[in-house]
């Protein structure tokens, strides 16, 4: 049960419940179980054997889907005989030099900066612990600055509105999906997979060892 710091220990040996902050005291959990917060339910250690592979695995398909979606065609739009066709990057910098720039750096950052960026994070963090090295310098700050891009990374939305916009025009145009749209939509599905797979105790624990 959840009890004042005091009761518990050492703030070393604490976790807290990012869900309602409730306070526990850490405890080894054996690989595939899972610890949770008894007021929330929110899951708070999940240890998995290998998921570290996996995690770095998944981060490099990450890196590699990104990079490939802001070349390879999104889209393609034909009309009355013409046609148009648009890579990501035209998509996320549409309107780049208007009074609507703000919003085109937004949905640059939200849809090809901070998953590009999450991805080198989490690579630069886990690649030297589980190579059985020593973390790399500054890599709690590094760990730190990807969960706080977490919520920012925003590659689900952007999908959910291109699907609505497709549906949108289909009566008005012929439309062609790209590689570049199945590559975002593994991005999803990756992006996806390696936030469940990373048990964030576990690797705060790794990278701070001395």
């Amino acid at each position: 049960m959840a009890a004042p710091p005091d009761a518990l220990g050492p703030p070393e040996t604490l976790i807290a419940c990012p869900e309602c902050d409730a306070l526990y005291r850490a405890a080894d959990v054996p690989h595939g179980e899972r610890a949770t917060c008894a007021r929330c339910h929110t899951v708070l250690i999940s240890p998995r054997r290998h998921a570290g592979m996996a995690i770095i695995a998944l981060a490099l398909a990450a890196l590699i889907l990104v990079l490939g979606a802001l070349w390879f065609p999104f889209l393609r739009i034909d009309a009355r005989g013409l046609w148009q066709e648009a890579t990501l990057w035209d998509v996320a910098t549409s309107f780049a030099g208007g009074p609507l720039l703000v919003v085109s750096v937004a949905v640059t950052a939200a849809i090809v900066v901070v998953p590009l960026l999450r991805a080198m994070l989490i690579l630069y963090t886990l690649v030297p612990v589980v190579f059985d090295r020593p973390p790399a310098a500054q890599a709690t700050r590094a760990f730190r600055w990807s969960e706080r891009l977490r919520p920012w990374s925003m590659a689900e939305i952007f999908a959910i509105g291109c699907a609505v916009s497709l549906v949108k025009i289909a009566d008005l145009a012929q439309v062609s999906l790209g590689p570049a749209f199945w590559m975002f939509a593994g991005l999803v599905v990756v992006t996806v997979a390696q936030d469940a797979l990373v048990d964030r105790w576990s690797v705060w624990r790794s990278i701070s060892r001395t």
